[in-house]
């Protein structure tokens, strides 16, 4: 007698293979066409820096022109919503940053999309270290002599920001929370100009922005630099300290950038942007070109590492503006 097997039993096993299948010939083929990176900022901002030193050199590595899309508009949430909405192809990546995938989330109420959960998180690309830095007046040359002398004067001293909700404007009201001082903020339009020169007049104690918006002005004793957001010291300021040296293990990254893909990207397609992302940040002319700039390269092992990244960051971030208070501006 012969034996008869369910067609509904093999169904699963069927739809499996041929999806399995439909994914090798997809990477097999890709990319086919042009690429599309969003950048959801302005052209001349950091974002766009990092763009458009990796595009040629993307476009060289997949074989395929890289299309570098500004999609400028609410914070950057125009174009992370943008690229969560477009196909799961391969064909529309984003270069997110932890303003876009990690604080503003928790920061807007109508945020449009989970970034967790609606993306693939490829990648990290690029971190631009924070430093804190105060005015030649302000007395000592330690974060510990600097929250003495805030603790002495408790709501009289102010320092600068670029906005209540940048990753540097919250790294120092983490600051605040862990060491107890009671020192205002000022947010301004922008770290590198506003921020530094409201700094440099000494119209504020001090600043928390990026390394680079610094370094030019440590060499004339017009500020000093008392500790750097960052997993190792900064080659352009060997004597400072990292804030994970002085004991805050939370602050090792200042204002990450990463790549992301829409989720259900398949594997194999994920899996050949990660190889020519990985080899591209390698590369000595990319290295120079970003360090330039004062972005160190950092890359994740896999994408399941940088996925794991991008959760731990994400509930960070959340946390601290939940307890900061800051909300959309």
């Amino acid at each position: 007698m012969k034996r008869r097997f369910p067609c509904r039993a093999l169904m699963p096993l069927l739809l499996s293979a041929l999806t399995v299948a439909a994914q090798a010939q997809t990477a097999s083929s890709y990319p086919a066409r042009p690429v599309r990176m969003i950048v959801p900022f302005a052209p001349g901002g950091a974002s766009d820096f990092v763009g458009r030193i990796l595009q040629p050199k993307l476009s060289e590595e997949l074989g395929q022109q890289v299309v570098i899309d500004n999609r400028a508009g609410a914070s950057g949430n125009i174009g992370v919503e943008l690229t969560a909405h477009a196909p799961a192809d391969g064909y529309t990546f984003l270069l997110g940053n932890v303003g876009t995938m990690a604080i503003n989330p928790a920061v807007f109420d109508k945020f449009p999309v989970k970034p967790v959960r609606d993306f693939i998180c490829v990648s990290t690309v690029v971190d631009v270290a924070g430093a804190l830095a105060v005015h030649s007046s302000v007395p000592g040359n330690t974060l510990r002599e600097f929250i003495d002398y805030v603790k002495a004067r408790p709501g009289k001293l102010n320092y600068s920001a670029a906005a209540a909700s940048s990753a540097q404007g919250l790294i120092m009201e983490y600051l605040k929370l862990k060491t107890g001082i009671n020192i205002q903020q000022i947010p301004y339009k922008g770290g590198a100009g506003p921020a530094t020169t409201a700094l440099l007049s000494g119209e504020v104690a001090a600043s928390l922005v990026t390394v680079a918006s610094f370094v030019p002005h440590v060499k004339g004793g017009r500020v000093k630099v008392l500790a750097v957001v960052a997993a190792k010291r900064i080659a352009a300021l060997p004597d400072v300290p990292t804030f994970l040296e002085l004991g805050f293990n939370e602050l090792t990254t200042g204002s990450w950038q990463a790549v992301y893909l829409p989720a259900g990207t398949p594997s194999p397609v994920v899996k050949k942007i990660y190889a020519a992302v990985t080899k591209v940040m390698a590369d000595p002319w990319v290295i120079e070109r970003l360090g330039s700039g004062g972005a160190d390269v950092i890359t994740s092992k896999s994408p399941d590492d940088c996925g794991r990244f991008m959760k731990t960051q994400s509930e960070f971030w959340g946390k601290l503006v939940k307890q900061v208070g800051v909300t959309g501006e």
